[in-house]
């Protein structure tokens, strides 16, 4: 197999204290941090929704869904807009707060370690954090992100 073959585009995505790697595949796009229409008695890392390419799009914080404290919006803000692969949310996408741009990066086996599997909430949706190089990003659990935010339409 070739060492292309074995390598993963993914992105690093910058938290207000942290940051998460995704695969670039699970991403559509990542936008501007606009008006948002919050929905009276969400969750607070439930940010509300905002409105992307005629969608009514979900955000989230993911501070906020972790247990730490949701970060407040600025000029640097975005949104990174994953699509929902589980089939719970009618929207086909959701979006998760960012503390500006995502960096695009190249990963392997050798510079992608497991470093954790535990040091959160129990229900928070993280799969683990891993080593890369000099940096510790968290792996979200996007399908526990999803069924989170189909819970939270119906509470809504």
């Amino acid at each position: 197999m070739s060492a292309e073959a074995e390598e993963l585009y993914s992105l690093l995505v910058p938290l207000s204290e942290d940051r998460l790697i995704v695969p670039r595949a699970c991403v559509a796009e990542v936008v501007r941090f606009s008006k948002v229409e919050t929905e009276e008695g969400a969750h607070e890392w439930m940010m509300g929704r905002i409105n992307w390419n005629g969608r009514s799009l979900p955000v989230i914080s993911f501070e906020g869904a972790i247990g730490k404290n949701v970060p407040i919006a600025t000029g640097r803000t975005r949104v990174v807009v994953f699509y929902a692969n589980t089939g719970q949310l009618r929207t086909g996408y959701f979006g998760i707060l960012t503390q500006g741009f995502p960096q695009l990066v190249r990963v392997n086996r050798d510079v992608l370690k497991l470093e954790a599997k535990d040091g959160w909430p129990e229900n928070a949706p993280i799969l683990c954090r891993v080593r890369m190089i000099n940096e510790f990003p968290m792996i979200p659990d996007l399908e526990k992100i999803e069924a989170m935010l189909a819970r939270e339409s119906l509470q809504a």
